[in-house]
């Protein structure tokens, strides 16, 4: 056994120094691109995406699709920061989810830079403090976040990229065992999220909102007896562990995150548009700007409406579709919808997210 164990090590050994060849030659090219390119953004969604689908696609095992599309992040996000340091703006602290999501679309060659609120994500980007912005926009259980959709409309950020990411709940301590946590700190939103697990084995326990998952972190972590709720980067972060994993109350909870930035995202193949419109005040109105859709061919899969402040009762009516801006059906009722609607704008076409 010793003998097999030695000859696998030597093979992997040999397979090692072949992927350290094949990487620096995959970095020589992207530093090439990126003198072509000159002023051009190092940041391509589409093509980062186009990459992760072939891979996985042609992905055989026995490593799963996502430690695969982990790896080449990694391997894109080092050879992007070749081309152009980034610094990318996102909804802190430090520990929370959209720090997840930054990492899982950019890697951890850029610069992250943790901001107070969503308007200051959004601000960050727009005065060029950050090239791009990481901001929550909808989830699976608790709908859109409505501050997101209000700045879309004043914003001239693109909407180039979105990110989906599990919700994955943890409860973590410093020192406490399940038996002894008598107090649960986490974000409303989360606490909300584990009722059923929570009233189930720590039914005594006393549930205490904090500002974040990453504050609930760190209260828990300087008191004895508590615990906090949040994903496995807030136990890093403040060194606790995790007493119990996914206690979420529904395992297909995600979290959707749009990429803005100051640029579009070209036709990757598996596209998503983004808009919001207005309607006349009369019957059938939405109907028919609906319908613009529908007899191009183009699917669309979210409505979302939001008053428009006006104290009139008039809305804004939230769109994703399928496709891109680019695409013969998109643009067909784009030209339709424009023709018909009081006020429109486009958000952005950007590639669908990849797993």
């Amino acid at each position: 056994m010793a003998d097999d164990i030695a000859r696998h090590r030597a093979d992997i050994d040999a397979l090692d120094e072949k992927i350290v060849d094949l990487l620096s030659a995959r970095a020589g090219h992207a530093a090439e691109i990126g003198k072509l390119k000159g002023n051009g953004a190092s940041y391509r969604p589409e093509r980062e995406a186009e990459v992760l689908r072939r891979v996985t696609a042609k992905n055989r095992g026995p490593l799963p699709d996502s430690s695969l599309a982990t790896l080449f992040t990694e391997i894109m996000s080092a050879c992007r920061a070749l081309e152009e340091p980034l610094t990318v703006a996102y909804l802190g602290p430090q520990g929370t989810f959209s720090e997840m999501a930054l990492d899982k679309q950019f890697g951890s060659s850029v610069e992250a830079q943790p901001c107070a609120s969503i308007d200051e994500v959004f601000r960050s980007a727009e005065t060029g403090a950050a090239r791009y912005a990481v901001v929550p926009v909808e989830n699976s259980t608790d709908g859109a976040i409505g501050r997101t959709l209000d700045l879309l409309l004043a914003t001239p950020l693109k909407i180039c990229a979105e990110v989906v990411l599990r919700v994955q709940q943890n409860l973590m301590a410093k020192k406490a065992t399940l038996k002894t946590v008598g107090k649960v700190y986490s974000h409303p939103q989360s606490l909300a999220q584990c009722q059923g697990w929570l009233s189930q084995h720590l039914p005594r326990a006393a549930r205490v909102p904090a500002a974040s998952n990453a504050e609930g972190a760190r209260l828990a972590a300087k008191e004895a007896g508590a615990a906090a709720i949040g994903p496995e980067i807030a136990a890093a972060r403040y060194g606790l562990k995790i007493l119990a994993r996914s206690i979420e109350d529904d395992a297909k909870n995600r979290t959707r995150f749009l990429v803005l930035g100051a640029h579009d995202a070209g036709p990757s193949g598996r596209d998503r548009t983004s808009l919001v419109m207005t309607t006349h005040n009369r019957p059938g109105s939405l109907l028919e700007l609906i319908a613009s859709f529908s007899s191009a061919g183009v699917n669309m899969t979210r409505l979302e409406s939001r008053p428009a402040r006006t104290g009139q009762w008039e809305y804004y009516f939230y769109v994703d579709i399928e496709g891109h801006q680019q695409d013969a059906g998109v643009a067909r009722a784009l030209a339709q919808l424009r023709d018909k609607a009081p006020f429109v704008k486009i958000f952005g076409s950007y590639p669908a997210a990849v797993l």
